[in-house]
């Protein structure tokens, strides 16, 4: 009888479970985004992709504030980023369009394009 039940239990291992980060081969927790997400009451109702969109663009925008600093840290010849390579690489002319106040104010309203 034995026998019988581990060869069973051999034949049908459990698969492992895959996060959704992982699904995605995201680095960021997109479970944390997600929380965040529902939380803060943005909508009623959320799809299934906003978390994993939302995620993509903040591991984007991270790596690349990241690149900018390495190469600013080995311009003055350092192996190690400090917040001062990060603050030079955020006023760079890409990303400081971004970090200025007001720049995704809830009040701004986007101008509609002209019908023709």
């Amino acid at each position: 009888m034995s026998r019988k039940r581990s060869f069973w239990h051999y034949r049908c291992r459990k698969k492992h479970s895959l996060s959704r980060s992982t699904r995605a081969e995201l680095q960021f927790p997109m479970r944390c985004v997600d929380l965040l997400l529902q939380e803060g009451c943005y909508a009623q109702c959320l799809s299934l992709s906003t978390p994993v969109f939302l995620t993509s663009i903040l591991e984007y925008l991270t790596a690349n504030i990241l690149e900018l600093a390495s190469r600013e840290a080995l311009n003055n010849h350092n192996m190690r980023i400090t917040p001062e390579h990060v603050q030079r690489a955020l006023d760079n002319e890409r990303l400081s369009c971004l970090f200025e106040p007001g720049a995704f104010s809830p009040t701004a309203v986007l101008p509609l394009p002209e019908e023709k």
